[in-house]
């Protein structure tokens, strides 16, 4: 199960300028393994065919200071990001810390549910220029989210799931 969900898009929002959107999928196996595979930024780019880097500038791996690197199709893309992992949650955190992003907050929940566990993935951007939101969120949310994302959960999940 897999699924993208869109709430209070920028260009949709009634006089406010904020994105949010939730993708999400059900992966079949423990939440222990489930969060130790997806919480090891460092273990990125080897098990996500996406992911061109993950370095940290600063800490690790359980909180610090982190640049990730992706492609989407042929475009590379970047972002740098305070990371928090609270294995107690469990959860992971990010705050993107420049460029267009500057400002969009990152969750990732982890739920059991009857499947196993239901992982979610949560960006929240509140636009610093509410008069660029209408360009900038289908940017953001449609051409790079969307796209990231569920690749990201899909991999986990097929990861996950296969046989030993």
């Amino acid at each position: 199960m897999f699924g993208i969900e869109e709430k209070l898009p920028a260009s949709k929002a009634l006089n406010n300028a904020v994105m949010h959107t939730t993708s999400y999928t059900e992966i079949a196996s423990s939440l222990k393994l489930i969060y130790s595979m997806t919480s090891d930024l460092e273990r990125w780019p080897a098990l996500l065919p996406h992911y061109r880097w993950v370095r940290w500038i600063e800490g690790g791996p359980d909180q610090g200071i982190v640049e990730m690197a992706a492609m989407r199709g042929n475009l590379p893309i970047s972002w740098t990001s305070e990371y928090t992992r609270n294995p107690e949650l469990p959860s992971l955190h990010f705050r993107h810390l420049s460029t267009f992003t500057k400002g969009m907050e990152v969750r990732w929940v982890y739920e059991t549910c009857e499947r196993g566990v239901r992982v979610t993935i949560e960006h929240d951007l509140d636009f610093r220029w509410p008069l660029l939101a209408p360009l900038a969120e289908p940017i953001i949310s449609g051409f790079m989210i969307e796209w990231v994302a569920p690749r990201t959960l899909s991999t986990f999940k097929r990861l996950l799931e296969r046989p030993s």
